[in-house]
């Protein structure tokens, strides 16, 4: 009799104390004994890609370097050759504040992969002066205040001077398409569109670059 009505007794409920304490203690056992615990993937770094060898050509200078495939033009500028003329504006292609030129033809260095400008002529705000010497274009936008804070600046110029290499006399409604890739928050567009107009006739009077 006694038996059965053990048999029946109904087994004691765990307590959420009880519950909770259980599986910290499994976890602790766990780590101490080198169990993996689950893992989000997903928030993990993904490893760096293998290291590619390239030469750049930037400002007729040649540089030798060590960079992941993933690496933009942009960053390789700045932070391994030094060169910060170039800026992070938007980075998605949309303000062209980080304006180079490839073979005379003005890019946004930011959606431009290090990798793809091998073989390629580099050319930054820093490359258009001579020593101390400014370009036509470049004094032409002091002269014109075509700036404000500066920020966008060294995009302006460099997209001006792509336009400038492709259409020597430009119209004023070709230097405004001409540059519409490139944004100016201080809305300094007038003086930049004069600034380029004086650029191209210094350059058509006496060939100043």
């Amino acid at each position: 009799m006694t038996d059965r009505k053990k048999d029946r007794d109904p087994q004691p409920a765990v307590s959420r104390r009880g519950f909770l304490t259980t599986v910290s203690s499994s976890a602790a056992a766990a780590a101490i004994v080198g169990v993996a615990a689950p893992r989000d993937v997903a928030a993990e770094p993904a490893p760096p890609s293998d290291l590619v060898s390239i030469t750049l050509r930037v400002n007729g200078r040649r540089h030798e370097l060590m960079v992941e495939p993933r690496e933009r033009l942009l960053n390789v500028l700045r932070e391994r050759l030094g060169l910060t003329g170039a800026k992070p504006g938007c980075e998605r292609g949309e303000c062209g504040a980080c304006t180079v030129l490839l073979d005379g033809t003005s890019r946004y260095s930011c959606l431009t992969l290090a990798v793809e400008a091998q073989g390629r002529e580099i050319t930054t705000i820093e490359g258009l002066a001579d020593g101390e010497q400014l370009s036509a274009l470049q004094n032409a936008f002091i002269e014109e205040d075509g700036y404000q804070c500066g920020f966008c600046t060294p995009g302006q110029v460099m997209a001006a001077e792509g336009l400038l290499r492709a259409n020597a006399n430009p119209t004023l409604d070709e230097i405004r398409l001409g540059m519409s890739g490139n944004l100016c928050r201080c809305g300094a567009y007038g003086h930049i569109f004069k600034a380029v107009q004086k650029a191209a006739a210094a350059r058509s009077r006496g060939g100043a670059q």
